[in-house]
């Protein structure tokens, strides 16, 4: 199942940037393209979305995102394709970006999509590795 959620999130590949957005080629954001293949595989979205800031650096004490992921998601320990990953972009900030990692170990990439460039496919780098936060599973697919 890992190399379909990994196929479907590169079909999201180019689609813009639009903040609370979830419509392949039309426009979405980071947790959009989530939804979206929480859509594909899982069935109908589990909650409606709360208005959310796009500030990456936004400071606070409740993690809305991974509290999200802990209730809809299954935690993996192990990374994975397929994995959901919630980056955590600078210390005190709470967690505000996610995406879908391509691959494993070295040459692993992930999925993810951000202002002024829409869904592309990045390395997953140290720099990034080491702003993660949580690293998820989708729930058993229909």
């Amino acid at each position: 199942m890992s190399e379909r959620i990994v196929a479907a999130a590169r079909d999201w590949i180019g689609t813009p940037y639009v903040h609370q957005a979830s419509v392949k080629g039309a426009g979405t954001d980071c947790l959009g393209l989530v939804r979206g293949l929480w859509r594909e595989f899982c069935g109908d979205e589990p909650a409606v979305m709360p208005a959310y800031t796009p500030d990456w650096g936004e400071a606070g004490a409740v993690e809305l995102l991974i509290g999200g992921a802990l209730h809809h998601l299954r935690p993996a320990d192990v990374e994975a394709a397929g994995d959901v990953l919630i980056f955590r972009m600078r210390p005190g900030a709470i967690a505000k970006h996610m995406g879908i990692q391509a691959g494993t170990g070295a040459e692993a990439s992930f999925i993810h999509a951000y202002d002024r460039h829409g869904v592309v496919e990045s390395p997953l780098s140290l720099p990034w590795r080491a702003r993660i936060a949580g690293r998820f599973r989708f729930p058993t697919t229909r």
